[in-house]
């Protein structure tokens, strides 16, 4: 979807389709909606009176204006009650809009920008907003199947009256155009099957972000990672039958002067479980498990359209997670690349054995800033439930508070968890550092603090395991991959660059 700006009025916008909107309990529409209504000869306001129509977040209804506008069909969105309207009711009215547009067969859509008016949100923001919610809401996933005939918008442009607000509109786009396109990414990732988005496939991903935006990047294979003694990645990486890929995006990478953040995200393309092998039932879902990865990714993507003013280092350590004679097994004791070795209590814990390398690496970065995003725990969806939240753990205060502020500004929600000693004790070991597993209980805290043992920065640990794969469509979120984490960390690198 091709997304313009233009100084105008929406009563004269000559698309197909115009959207506008409404808060809930207003009988009289004003501003741009009520320009429409009064060039319908009062055809919303009678929606009103007549109570087919009234305001509710996400209500559609489709009035059709018969040649007195130029627009074949006017869409109007419920906004829902004024007070407490924020940016993600911005994102869910358009969401809404775009998908009506969509099933009418609309082609070319203009729209006002929600929330700028009488909704009184920054500008900038609600076309971000706005434009986010329309194109996340119309992502298709490509798949290799035969196509049905489909029909997509092919043109939204936001129409705004007042011209000394055209720039901060046009601004606001830009930046969700560049967003949508890494959570896109992102979810393109994950949706596809494993046979396809192998390790080397995300290599090959990687090397296509690196080449579009000026980006070092490093392909590790087996070889690369046995010279750094990646003795942890490289067990789960023993029964694949796919060559892992150690894969690392830099942006800015020269540049020490600028502060300096990791994103580290669990590339298990496949997780069989391993030798400690999963149920049949859903395994499937296990193509998901390098969700991380995929928000790494797309954060990059995005990261290198804004030119983020950072040095910002991307890492996903890649490989499928399976069964086989070389595989590593339960008691296993293995190494990881800072010495500490690790009692292999599940050879279905892999996730945090592929990470504890990769953090590691990451301190080479000199970091103010790590944060690492793992489809790691069903732990963290029995807790958290799926598709509420993300679990967070961090070590770090002003770290936290920022990944907190960026969850609230794009309704990625996490929510922090902590970090108990006694989450310590459970993975204790005699014949080693620690174990790999500290048993069923407490799954999602002993975890993370086994992955603080790999650190020695500000860190934050972002589990996503009930995040990044959904059974159903949401409000501009599709069934299937979602790109959860894209925005957030996004959000979180702006308010990074601009407390610089």
């Amino acid at each position: 979807m091709d997304i313009k700006i233009e100084k105008g009025n929406i009563v004269d916008a000559t698309s197909d389709t115009i959207i506008v909107n409404l808060f809930e309990g207003v009988t009289v529409p004003g501003g741009a909606t009520g320009a429409v209504d009064a060039a319908l000869g009062g055809a919303i306001s009678d929606l009103i009176a007549g109570g087919d129509f009234k305001g509710e977040s996400g209500e559609i209804t489709v009035v059709y204006p018969r040649g007195a506008i130029a627009a074949r069909r006017v869409v109007v969105v419920g906004l829902g009650k004024a007070d407490g309207f924020d940016l993600e009711g911005v994102r869910r009215a358009a969401a809404a809009a775009i998908k009506r547009a969509r099933d009418l067969n609309a082609r070319n859509v203009a729209s006002i920008v929600h929330g700028a008016g009488i909704g009184g949100l920054d500008v900038a923001a609600a076309a971000q907003a706005t434009v986010e919610g329309s194109l996340l809401a119309a992502y298709r996933f490509d798949a290799d199947k035969k196509k049905e005939p489909q029909n997509d918008v092919q043109t939204l442009t936001l129409v705004e009256y007042d011209g000394e607000r055209i720039e901060a509109i046009s601004a606001g786009a830009a930046t969700a155009v560049a967003i949508a396109a890494g959570v896109s990414l992102a979810r393109d990732l994950v949706n596809m099957p494993p046979n396809v988005a192998t390790p080397s496939r995300l290599a090959a991903a990687a090397e296509k972000i690196a080449s579009d935006h000026g980006f070092n990047v490093i392909i590790g294979d087996r070889e690369w990672a046995a010279e750094r003694h990646m003795g942890a990645y490289l067990a789960v990486a023993q029964g694949a039958g796919e060559p892992p890929k150690f894969v690392i995006l830099e942006h800015n990478a020269d540049r020490t002067d600028l502060p300096t953040v990791v994103l580290v995200g669990k590339g298990i393309t496949f997780d069989t479980g391993g030798i400690s092998i999963k149920p049949s039932e859903r395994m499937g879902d296990m193509k998901s498990d390098m969700g991380g990865a995929a928000a790494v990714f797309g954060a990059m993507e995005t990261v290198g359209r804004l030119n983020v003013p950072l040095r910002v280092i991307g890492i996903t350590p890649c490989t499928e997670n399976m069964p086989d004679a070389n595989a590593y097994r339960p008691a296993d004791v293995i190494k990881a690349s800072n010495g500490k070795t690790i009692e292999i209590i599940s050879t279905d814990a892999e996730g945090r054995m592929v990470l504890a390398d990769a953090l590691v690496y990451a301190e080479s970065y000199k970091p103010d800033a790590v944060i690492d995003l793992a489809t790691l725990t069903g732990a963290c969806v029995i807790a958290l439930g799926g598709g509420v939240a993300a679990g967070l753990f961090c070590n770090d205060d002003t770290l936290k508070d920022r990944l907190l502020s960026a969850s609230g500004a794009t309704s990625e929600r996490i929510w922090q968890l902590p970090l108990y000693d006694d989450y310590r004790r459970s993975i204790n070991s005699d014949v080693a550092d620690m174990k790999n597993s500290g048993g069923r209980f407490g799954g999602v805290g002993t975890s993370a603090t086994f992955l603080r043992e790999f650190t020695n920065y500000p860190w934050a640990h972002l589990d996503i395991a009930g995040m990044a794969l959904s059974e159903k469509a949401g409000d501009y979120t599709p069934a299937g991959g979602t790109g959860f984490g894209v925005r957030l960390l996004v959000s979180y690198l702006q308010g990074m660059e601009r407390s610089k």
